[in-house]
């Protein structure tokens, strides 16, 4: 079995564990940066919305998530379950980035996750705004990548 098909657990029924693990482990993923990598964890044909883009199959949501991360640099994202039931999760999350100019955002948003019984996304709608702020106002000071376990979450920044 290639990777692209082995299964993604926590399968659902998600509880609270399993949902806040499974969030976690996206978070940790999308701090990578690798558009390969992340795309493996939705089905070949998972439906996305993100702000005005609906991608849709692995390939565009690669393609998708180059553009993303050649244009949002030093991005560093936390992400934080609002809810779940039987297959389905809702995030809210916080990421923070520069443009090529320099200047810094904290964006805010909510995700809605659907998922396979083996554990792949399916569907991901995520509506997003972004807020523009001084370099001095930044949360989010890891190195590049995984969120350390002892850095605050959004709830313990206050976001």
């Amino acid at each position: 079995m290639s990777e692209q098909e082995q299964p993604r657990p926590p399968f659902p029924p998600f509880d609270a564990e399993s949902a806040a693990r499974k969030v976690r482990m996206a978070e940790d993923a999308w701090n990578t940066r690798d558009p390969e990598k992340v795309a493996l964890a939705y089905t070949p044909d998972s439906v996305w919305r993100n702000r005005a883009e609906f991608p849709q199959g692995r390939a565009q949501i690669t393609e998708f998530l180059r553009r993303k991360w050649a244009r949002e640099l030093e991005y560093r994202l936390i992400k934080e379950v609002w809810a779940f039931h039987e297959n389905r999760i809702a995030v809210r999350f916080a990421y923070e980035w520069h443009d090529d100019s320099g200047q810094w955002f904290r964006s805010y948003g909510n995700e809605n996750w659907e998922f396979t019984d083996t554990g792949f996304m399916k569907r991901r709608f995520a509506s997003i705004n972004d807020l523009p702020i001084d370099e001095s106002e930044r949360k989010f000071h890891w190195p590049q990548g995984r969120r350390p376990d002892d850095h605050p979450g959004l709830s313990d920044l206050g976001l």
